[in-house]
């Protein structure tokens, strides 16, 4: 068995690895670490996340950051469920060594640390581990991830939006005169467990937030090889996202080809699904599936995709899995399916 932990356990995304591991056919969850001056110490992952009640033995275990390097030693992989700053900081000990790395936060995304400082408030000081770093878009990097060290996850919104432009833009089907436009509605479980009035359940009306400067942006553009007008919006719902994007083609392409570029590339790809009619929330939510379906009209040149996913699973936890199943010389959907 492939010995793992994850550091982070005790939220949302911590839940969904843990949720999903124990029941791998290949990983062995071996610890489960919360920070050591959270009030979720000591306490069994049933405690914590009832719905893991009676699942896992498991207790939370006090990091101790000065045991990072044993731990990079000791285990196979390791999951990071962290904020960004944690990553940061966490990654010079628990690289180099035998554990792989899948880090789900933002800290390892973005190549440019001038665009990174930006966007996360904060100076990047480990370029080394950067530019080693593979992102995690297991449909459209597996090559690069089956070698890696350090996975970069995506994030919940780039997934979403990626999984929907890169069959357009790998193709060279897009106008270059205007930037796709993308609207993505999430629910409040993206913003984490930690209570907050901006994200309690009792207080979000559907709202756009982030406009013209969410973090999300430059790791869209990145790795879809051109810029666009992101726009999140927050509604009041649990989990999952779904994206609808606007993009105008150039001449020459016609509906026949857009469909048989989204069937090639995904139709060796278990998680996405293609759609006959528009994609629900409802249909994604406690899924590892992104479902897509499009419409074109050739007479203006306007394309809209819309996408959906469960952001936790997807967006996050399953598609960490992915990435490790592909590291370990897995079939991509192993133990996810």
């Amino acid at each position: 068995m492939i010995s793992t932990c994850i550091i982070g356990a005790s939220g949302y995304t911590g839940a969904e690895l843990i949720k999903i591991i124990i029941k791998h056919p290949m990983f062995s969850l071996d610890a489960c670490y919360v920070s050591s001056g959270s009030i979720d110490c000591d306490k069994p992952i049933g405690s914590i996340h009832p719905k893991l009640f009676g699942q896992t033995d498991l207790v939370t275990i006090a990091l101790k950051q000065d045991n990072l390097g044993d731990m990079a030693d000791k285990f196979d992989a390791i999951f990071l469920a962290t904020p960004h700053e944690a990553s940061h900081d966490w990654s010079q000990e628990l690289s180099g060594k035998k554990a792989k790395i899948f880090d789900l936060s933002g800290a390892f995304r973005l190549q440019d640390t001038h665009v990174f400082e930006a966007f996360y408030g904060f100076k990047h000081e480990h370029t080394d581990i950067l530019r080693g770093a593979v992102y995690g878009l297991a449909e459209w990097n597996a090559d690069a991830i089956k070698t890696a060290n350090f996975v970069a996850v995506p994030g919940c919104y780039p997934t979403a939006s990626l999984l929907a432009i890169k069959p357009i833009t790998e193709a060279g089907f897009l106008d270059p005169s205007v930037r796709p436009i993308i609207n993505a509605i999430s629910g409040v479980s993206g913003a984490g467990r930690k209570p907050s009035m901006t994200t309690s359940y009792y207080e979000v009306s559907l709202q756009a937030y982030g406009v013209l400067g969410h973090r999300h942006t430059p790791e869209i553009e990145d790795y879809c090889g051109t810029q666009v007008i992101f726009t999140p919006h927050l509604g009041q719902f649990k989990r999952g996202i779904l994206a609808t994007v606007t993009m105008r083609i150039r001449e020459g392409v016609n509906a026949a080809d857009v469909k048989q570029r989204f069937q090639q590339a995904y139709a060796t790809q278990p998680m996405v699904r293609l759609r006959d009619s528009w994609p629900k929330i409802d249909d994604v939510a406690n899924t590892t599936f992104c479902d897509i379906y499009w419409k074109f009209d050739e007479d203006s040149r306007y394309l809209i995709v819309s996408s959906a996913i469960d952001n936790l699973l997807k967006g996050a936890a399953s598609q960490a899995i992915q990435c490790a199943n592909l590291v370990f010389d897995q079939p991509t959907e192993t133990g996810l399916l």
